[in-house]
């Protein structure tokens, strides 16, 4: 699963308008007024140190203690939503698909409107699930919360998904829509080019792919593109350029080895 397409953010505002407080004086005889966690609070930080831990875990790929972690933190709050989301990835790592879903839908339910919560579930339905129909309802809600700070994500795996749902006009639609967000988007990028490539459109599917080579990235997935594009429109030289690249850069990879047999044929 690309788990780059997943956020997994923890930040948690203590709200401190629901707490007590307690009034100390100091030497001068002058009251101040301190504030105290609430129950609920001391268990809500409870969980995100937990969640961050876990996540440290995660990053280490220490996937055990990672679990560990993250179990804990829902004991201290069952309803923390980035400790679900953080379950959520450990146990798509651990290729434990149903407690993967089950935490993914579980953040959903107690962020319904929220960006992340709802781009999570539907990349998860998509990538791991083949559920396009389903995921994509789920990156609407993702765009359409206006707080999301990450539009161009969804839009981009809402594309994603449609390729794999054989809607090319549609992928098409949502990758424009991401690169209008984020101009510098290389995995929108990519994909517009390749869907435009096999919509028989290799002359605009040109232009995304160099824009795509222009960020500095490179991917045997897209040098082999820009390989085909290139053929495609007779540009021998170019296509050329793009082989080499690939041979040098990937040599083992299926798509060079997929460019030497056509070059054997």
């Amino acid at each position: 699963m690309r788990l780059d397409r997943i956020l997994l953010g923890t930040g948690v505002a203590m709200l401190l308008a629901g707490c007590v407080t307690t009034t100390t004086t100091d030497a001068g005889g002058l009251s101040t007024k301190i504030p105290q966690a609430t129950k609920a609070e001391k268990k809500q930080e409870g969980a995100r140190i937990h969640t961050e831990l876990a996540q440290q875990y995660l990053a280490n790929g220490d996937l055990q203690d990672a679990l560990v972690k993250i179990n804990k933190a829902l004991e201290f709050d069952p309803n923390y939503v980035p400790a679900h989301t953080v379950a959520a990835v450990v146990y798509d790592h651990i290729n434990d698909m149903p407690n993967a879903e089950l935490h993914y839908r579980k953040a959903q339910s107690l962020g319904p409107d929220k960006g992340d919560t709802n781009n999570n579930l539907g990349w998860f339905l998509c990538d791991r699930e083949g559920k396009t129909a389903e995921a994509m309802p789920y990156f609407q809600k993702a765009v359409a919360d206006p707080f999301y700070q990450t539009p161009a994500l969804a839009w981009t795996n809402a594309g994603t998904c449609l390729v794999r749902g054989k809607d090319l006009a549609g992928a098409e639609v949502d990758f424009r829509k991401a690169i209008e967000i984020d101009p510098q988007n290389g995995e929108a990028l990519y994909q517009l080019a390749n869907v435009l490539y096999l919509q028989n459109d290799a002359f605009r599917a040109r232009a995304f792919i160099q824009r795509y080579d222009a960020l500095g990235r490179s991917s045997a997935s897209a040098l082999k593109l820009g390989h085909d594009i290139e053929s495609r429109l007779g540009n021998r030289d170019a296509a050329l350029n793009y082989s080499r690249r690939l041979q040098s850069q990937f040599p083992d990879s299926e798509q060079a080895r997929a460019l030497d047999a056509t070059a054997r044929q």
